[in-house]
């Protein structure tokens, strides 16, 4: 596995390396000097490279807590350069290649961003953030988690949204038939059952999105083999052809059989998926608390927010995992280059992410990965009970391709869709993307 093999060749890669960052680290001193003697009006502002628009979600929160900073700061120039998020990927890692990362950068966690730690290009953020007295902000369950993409070598990127995953589902529908809010796999199943033959569909599934149906077979393989499953794939302690992770295939499998996803699930994008659901089509969805966003709020012919109801993901039979056990994630992460690390862009960082949680909640009904004194009445009931959900996490698991490199992540994704079509076994899914780990 890649964690296993390739250590020298990094090794010497890094020494090759060592004379190019010198030399860019001197440049970046030189510029960021020159820079510093300019009229405020002539500095380079800091650059913000992020995803989506720059009027919505996280990147709002920010672009408003700049322009505040900037009005008692006059010499601080803020700029962002919103990207799509394929896009974005590429252009950071094309910056990283050439030493040029802007200040703030968006990007997923992981291996890639990993590369980047090694390399010595990201900014360590505990030890920065203790510094500048707004440590004790950050919620410990986003910093735990972070780590652990990280490779336990520290905290590089900020959470600025945390996400746990579970079943959303409808209470009016539920009520309808009797249903009860199931414990056990077996009970949501049949569950499944009683909706189906009353005509109703009882999981909206994204599949032309494919990691909508690895999310499924991850949340049936965590509770079969533990919350820290993926971790120990990755750290070559479990493979994906041992037993529990076929069952998992095998369960998700069946449930597309048995018209469980409805009619071409593979056709059906996220946007989709979640509608079928708004609107009373399908019983279930099977997504994290992103979508609180929508469903915090209801339009005509949609389910009303105090009908939504959520539940952990259901316990296999003979398994190991636990209720208060949660897939969690942070999404797409905010890091920092080290090298544009000045006084001006600390005194940024701690006026804004002092803030960032409370603006985010009040304003968005965001969870975020910092704390957030705001929970009050005007904070929407789903999202006043996702952060009771998180408040009570005993142990957070990675999702199903957390930790594969590119080409297994590919494979998963793609086999996915014709793992749900019938199209191959189980067993076919798990062992050719574990050949794809052993020889990374």
């Amino acid at each position: 596995m890649k964690n296993r093999l390739g250590g020298a060749a990094r090794h010497r890669a890094r020494i090759a390396l060592v004379p190019a960052l010198l030399a860019a680290l001197l440049s970046a001193c030189s510029a960021r000097d020159a820079n510093d003697s300019l009229p405020a009006e002539d500095k380079e502002p800091v650059l913000y490279l992020t995803a989506g628009p720059e009027d919505t979600g996280s990147t709002r929160i920010i672009s408003e807590l700049a322009q505040e900073y900037a009005q008692t700061h006059p010499d601080f120039r803020f700029r962002i350069e919103s990207l799509q998020s394929n896009d974005l990927t590429q252009k950071v890692q094309l910056l990283a290649a050439s030493n040029d990362l802007p200040a703030m950068f968006s990007f997923q966690s992981g291996e890639p961003l990993l590369d980047m730690i090694r390399s010595g290009a990201v900014l360590e953020l505990e030890g920065t953030l203790d510094r500048l007295g707004i440590a004790d902000r950050l919620n410990p369950v986003a910093v735990d988690m972070l780590k652990q993409m990280a490779d336990g070598t520290g905290l590089y990127a900020l959470p600025l949204e945390l996400n746990i995953e579970g079943f959303w589902y409808n209470k009016s529908l539920f009520a309808r038939y009797h249903l009860e809010e199931p414990r056990t796999w077996d009970e949501m199943l049949r569950a499944a059952s009683v909706l189906k033959n009353a005509g109703l569909q009882p999981f909206a599934v994204a599949g032309k999105g494919k990691w909508p149906i690895t999310r499924l077979i991850n949340a049936y393989a965590i509770r079969k083999l533990g919350a820290d499953a993926m971790e120990r794939v990755y750290r070559g302690e479990l493979e994906l052809t041992d037993p529990g992770f076929i069952e998992a295939a095998d369960a998700v499998q069946r449930m597309a059989q048995v018209g469980y996803f409805g009619q071409d699930a593979n056709k059906v994008d996220f946007g989709e998926a979640l509608g079928s659901f708004r609107q009373g089509k399908a019983a279930m969805i099977y997504t994290g608390s992103w979508s609180i966003r929508a469903l915090n709020f209801a339009a005509d012919g949609q389910i009303r927010p105090e009908d939504v109801g959520f539940f952990s993901i259901p316990l296999v039979s003979g398994g190991r995992g636990a209720l208060d056990e949660y897939p969690v994630n942070a999404g797409v992460t905010t890091s920092f280059a080290s090298d544009s690390f000045d006084a001006e862009l600390g005194g940024f960082i701690q006026y804004a992410f002092a803030r960032y949680g409370d603006r985010a909640m009040s304003e968005l009904g965001m969870i975020t990965g910092f704390k957030s004194d705001r929970a009050g009445p005007e904070v929407p009931p789903l999202t006043r009970m996702v952060q009771d959900k998180l408040d009570g996490i005993s142990r957070t698991s990675l999702w199903f391709e957390a930790r594969f490199n590119t080409a297994a992540q590919l494979a998963a994704w793609n086999d996915a869709q014709l793992l749900v079509a019938g199209m191959i076994t189980p067993q076919v899914f798990m062992s050719q993307i574990q050949q794809l780990l052993d020889v990374h």
